[in-house]
């Protein structure tokens, strides 16, 4: 049982990663001509925007870093355009019957998550929502995780963190927060993630309710 709880956002609270990915596939192939496979994208998920660009251009060999910000606005675009705010089976009820605090953290702007949470929680009660708008650097830099746990006013022992990619499993073991995973409907391999306890690895995010805030009575 824990004080608070440290959402990610995308393929834990709302199934929108499959229109992530889609969108980043088609900027990429359209703007750069690169072509990504579905695991790719969810390897480097929890980077803010042009981070997860730059990598993807180190790695592609492309040198033209101009454009780079082509890519990111045609991303922007398609998501838009395409964007899933559907909460996984079960979330929303678990997120009323939570009896403890909860806080967002994503890598994605602020603009899209306010609007998802707007549209798949209603009046969410999250004590805090951090995005790529508010941080220098994304996952797996611990920042973001750190600033939440200071706008809940809790220590690291107090809390844990809810995710479903690698470097988000990374950001928080930094911040040495407890972490759990949920895999959902995630392309990635438990071995993806490293060497974690069977007991933290999760198949969907509804199955937490009674590890981590206990329901309310």
């Amino acid at each position: 049982m824990k004080n608070g709880i440290i959402f990610d956002l995308d393929g834990v609270l709302v199934n929108s990663m499959p229109s992530h990915v889609q969108a980043w596939k088609a900027a990429f192939a359209d703007v750069a001509g690169i072509n990504l496979t579905d695991s790719e994208i969810y390897l480097l998920e929890g980077m803010r925007g042009m981070e997860l660009i730059t990598k993807i251009f180190e790695d592609k060999g492309v040198r033209d870093s101009s454009l780079a910000t082509a890519v990111h606005e045609e991303k922007s675009r398609v998501f838009k355009a395409i964007r899933s705010s559907d909460p996984f089976e079960g979330v929303p009820e678990m997120i009323n019957n939570m009896n403890c605090a909860m806080s967002v953290v994503s890598g994605s702007a602020r603009t899209d998550v306010e609007t998802i949470l707007d549209e798949a929680f209603g009046d969410h009660k999250f004590a805090a929502v951090i995005t790529a708008d508010d941080i220098e650097k994304g996952k797996p830099d611990p920042s973001a995780f750190l600033e939440a746990l200071r706008r809940m006013k809790l220590d690291a022992t107090q809390a844990a963190v809810v995710e479903n990619a690698p470097l988000g499993v990374k950001s928080a073991a930094n911040a040495g927060i407890d972490c759990f995973i949920v895999l959902n409907n995630t392309p990635l391999k438990r071995s993806d993630f490293g060497i974690v306890s069977d007991d933290r690895i999760l198949q969907r995010t509804s199955m937490l309710t009674d590890l981590l805030g206990g329901s309310r009575a």
